[in-house]
């Protein structure tokens, strides 16, 4: 993996949901997004699709026209996934907009994408408990009887 010369602008960023990391590769472009080599529209089933153009649509499509996101991702399950890569594009576009734009719209993004949903900027804390003995989850006990 040679370094691209430095005159290309690109950002790279990871977005997290449950065990699903996703990195999303942030450069100058004409507005691609590819997830694992795949179109966003080829995205089954269409309500993760759609949660995943979430960022971008609320940003508005002029946003993104001069960028291309690649996203790779891997671990947990389909929606924790979609989860993850949503994160990572909103991560990505604030990330781009600091370091090549400037800090007045990078912070109208971060403000438009906050007051949507918080977790497009923050990873979910929460992880799964680990099974315990005595019942069929972490929590969950097995049925007793006394006869």
């Amino acid at each position: 993996a040679t370094m691209p010369p430095s005159t290309i602008q690109s950002v790279q960023v990871f977005g997290r949901k449950k065990t699903a990391t996703a990195v999303c590769y942030c450069r100058e472009g004409k507005g691609l997004v590819k997830i694992n080599g795949l179109p966003v529209e080829q995205i089954q089933p269409k309500v993760l699709a759609e949660k995943v153009m979430e960022p971008i649509l609320l940003l508005g499509q002029d946003r993104f026209e001069h960028v291309d996101l690649r996203i790779r991702v891997k671990g947990g399950g389909k929606v924790s996934q979609m989860y993850a890569v949503r994160q990572a594009i909103a991560k990505a576009i604030v990330a781009y907009y600091q370091k090549y734009v400037d800090e007045a719209s990078k912070a109208e993004i971060k403000q438009i994408l906050a007051a949507y949903d918080r977790t497009l900027l923050v990873a979910d804390p929460r992880r799964m408990e680990p099974k315990k003995f005595g019942g069929p989850g972490a929590r969950a006990r097995y049925q007793k009887s006394y006869r």
